[in-house]
């Protein structure tokens, strides 16, 4: 009897995705209160104090053997190293935008996200682009070029953000561990050059650490605000269907755009009148075309495997 789960939307599934989402959605307020500190002050905390809330998890779910060989792994070790620095770049570009009041570049960043995967696909593995997502990817590059052409700059905030998440899905794809395991294989090699910096700002008179009380919180919980959406994804993650997850990624950006409209005050006027919707309207295309190529795999899979009928 196969022990392979079905591939099915769960109660349990969905309130965990919709947990992780929103979390990630109020991140920016969080993030806000951490603006007078240095982006990278900020990043090396997220890495430290992930660590025991990542290694706890494990050590619960009997998985430190998976971690164990990782380790003993030059090439996973080398793997985990490209991904580390992906996810390390991603955060520091989203601490330091909403910190510095482009906390709308940063939901663009995370809306263009998906359509830029879909276009790595096609640059990099050679995957074939359909009718939709080609206008979908074509309508997403036409809003940054009206935000560029406005603002007489790229902008560079959402674009690093989209860079960097989307290399680092890319080349977490290849990871031959769990996402759990990565996690912390990931963090654990962060925090050789984590704890070296901060001791550089300790000795050197500059850390925020054990200087406020309430920067020092702030800094200790940022393991929290880190870790425990990337955990509770990832359970989410394995009792949804695929498309269920496709449309529920766009809760945290439309949260972090709200935020930064109606709680940081952002402008929302000229070329991002213009920008937002047509990133919008990528969406819905991209969203269609992918529930619907699922719907048509699921018919063919039910097909194939429904029994011959007698002649």
């Amino acid at each position: 009897m196969s022990t392979k789960p079905e591939n099915v939307d769960t109660p349990q599934g969905l309130a965990f995705a919709l947990t992780a989402y929103i979390m990630w959605g109020f991140l920016p307020l969080y993030m806000k209160m951490l603006a007078h500190i240095p982006p990278t002050e900020v990043v090396a905390h997220r890495v430290i104090w992930s660590v025991p809330i990542a290694g706890v998890l494990l050590l619960a779910l009997g998985r430190m053997g998976d971690l164990k060989a990782a380790l003993r792994s030059p090439r996973v070790l080398g793997m985990g190293c490209v991904t580390a620095a992906f996810v390390s770049i991603n955060w520091g570009i989203y601490v330091w935008s909403v910190g510095a009041g482009y906390a709308l570049e940063a939901a663009l960043g995370y809306y263009i996200n998906p359509l830029f995967s879909i276009a790595l696909g096609a640059l990099l593995l050679g995957e074939r682009l359909t009718r939709a997502q080609m206008v979908a990817v074509g309508l997403a590059t036409l809003a940054v070029v009206i935000l560029t052409v406005e603002a007489g700059r790229l902008p560079l905030a959402a674009l690093g953000l989209t860079f960097s998440w989307g290399f680092y899905a890319f080349f977490k794809k290849s990871l031959p561990i769990g996402p759990n395991q990565g996690f912390l294989l990931e963090v654990l090699i962060l925090t050789i050059p984590a704890i070296g910096y901060i001791a550089y700002l300790t000795t050197t008179g500059q850390s925020h650490f054990a200087s406020v009380r309430f920067d020092t919180l702030l800094l200790l919980g940022c393991g929290v605000v880190t870790a425990v959406p990337l955990i509770i994804y990832a359970n989410g993650a394995k009792l949804l269907k695929l498309s269920t997850i496709a449309i529920l990624q766009y809760i945290a950006p439309t949260m972090i755009f709200l935020v930064a409209v109606f709680v940081f005050k952002e402008p929302f006027g000229g070329a991002r009148m213009v920008a937002f919707p047509l990133i919008w309207a990528a969406l819905v295309i991209y969203s269609t075309s992918l529930l619907r190529e699922m719907r048509r795999k699921g018919r063919q899979a039910l097909t194939d495997a429904a029994p011959p009928r007698e002649a």
